[in-house]
């Protein structure tokens, strides 16, 4: 009965079906079959209604707002020119701040698409205006924009956590080391590649010495409150004076506060747009976490966990084996399939096996999230290489091009993280 589960799950991908129908589908099946002890329609909508009606869900819509928010009021910009500031003159160093930009802002939108349409729009255009090559840029941009999901606040973060009963915060401050670890590869990367090709010292050092010649209290007063939002949200957190959901509810009140009285580069008016398009973007995964509640507890009644996890166990007995397999399996879905679906669909099935094998349930999530992260910007469906090619009027596949070294690089990073526990663990423990 598993396998025809799956079987019709997996047809129903095949011919273009929601995965989110898809999963409804294959919860039906037993039940359709005549299965012994097979849920009832009834059983399956309460199933249904469960999986979206917990508060933890909360904080996915607030940090998707809180995203849109912040990126309308320009922050990208402002802690872009903190960056170039410092690094601007360095070999590679304004490509360098572009990527730091990122790494700062994922602990803003949580998304990776979010952060690279916000910083791209910005850095990609900069950039191209001071000699860099435009393709180069965007498959940066479109690479990096991938930390968006790794620094917390991390909405794969969120939903991992609903999936498996991880603790949210633990995953947090997991994520925060080998976000950084994996900026630091990429920017490895930007300045040999600079150095290769060469850059325009005479601009780049006429922009840097102009922003320079604000002064740097200027420049701190200017983006202080930019700044200021990432540690009021985690400080929360990790402080433990809030929640993920109550800090998510605090992030979309700070960004509207900041953007709209303070820097003054939002209008009110905007806000209900702002409301609109944030409830679009969740609606789909609001489905998506519904049904794989049904999806999964119709996969425990015909013990496919443990089918699979008997397999696996037999097949790839030690750690370090799961763990290669594991990647090889994320890495592929995260070219064909959402980072949310992928994660709530897989880490139920796949965590009790790497709990039986020793593996730490917030290490095999980062490792889950760095994976899927990586997929943002690979052919041939990589969401991230879409949002740079848009912003660029570059072909995704152009610009995938471009972006092949900085996925390799991080992928170099993403097998570090996964066979060194430490870079994970090192905050939590």
């Amino acid at each position: 009965m598993a396998g025809i589960v799956f079987l019709v799950f997996g047809l129903c991908l095949a011919i273009a079906i929601p995965i989110g129908v898809a999963m409804a589908m294959g919860a039906m099946m037993p039940m359709l079959l005549g299965a012994a002890g097979a849920s009832p329609i009834p059983q399956l909508i309460r199933n249904t209604f469960s999986g979206a009606d917990t508060t933890p869900i909360i904080a996915v819509p607030l940090f998707i707002l809180a995203g849109v928010i912040m990126a309308e009021g320009g922050i990208s910009r402002k802690l872009f020119n903190v960056f170039a500031y410092f690094v601007g003159k360095m070999p590679g160093g304004l490509p360098c701040a572009a990527i730091m930009t990122c790494l700062f802002y994922g602990a803003i939108s949580g998304s990776g698409p979010a952060t690279t349409a916000a910083v791209g729009a910005m850095a990609i255009p900069f950039l191209v205006e001071l000699g860099y090559n435009k393709t180069f840029c965007a498959g940066m941009i479109a690479t990096a924009g991938g930390l968006g999901v790794i620094i917390p606040p991390s909405i794969p973060f969120v939903l991992y956590s609903l999936a498996t009963g991880v603790s949210t915060s633990a995953l947090f401050i997991g994520g925060i080391i080998p976000g950084i670890f994996i900026g630091l590869c990429l920017m490895a990367y930007a300045v040999w590649y600079s150095v290769r090709n060469g850059e325009d010292k005479v601009l780049v050092h006429a922009k840097v010495d102009e922003l320079r010649s604000q002064g740097f209290l200027r420049l701190l007063k200017d983006s202080f409150w930019a700044l200021l939002s990432p540690i009021i949200v985690l400080g929360g957190i990790y402080g433990g004076i809030v929640t993920p959901t109550e800090a998510a509810c605090i992030s979309v009140f700070y960004s509207a506060i900041v953007s709209i009285f303070i820097y003054k580069s939002v209008p009110i008016k905007k806000l209900p747009s702002f409301l609109k398009n944030s409830v679009k973007t969740y609606a789909p995964l609001c489905f998506v976490l519904a049904f794989a509640t049904a999806f999964g507890r119709t996969l425990a009644l015909v013990k496919a966990p443990q089918l699979i996890s008997d397999f696996v166990l037999n097949t790839f007995p030690t750690a370090g084996m799961f763990i290669f397999i594991v990647v090889m399996i994320f890495y592929f879905l995260g070219m064909v399939m959402d980072t949310g679906p992928a994660i709530v669909i897989m880490a139920p099935i796949l965590l009790p096996i790497a709990l039986a094998l020793g593996i730490d349930p917030v290490h095999f999530g980062v490792i889950m999230v760095v994976n899927l992260a990586v997929g943002l910007a690979t052919p041939p469906f990589g969401l991230d290489l879409f949002v740079a090619g848009t912003l660029t009027g570059l072909e995704p596949m152009a610009v995938a091009k471009k972006a092949m070294p900085f996925v390799v690089a991080f992928t170099i990073a993403l097998f570090i993280i996964a066979y060194v526990p430490q870079l994970t663990l090192a905050l939590i423990k």
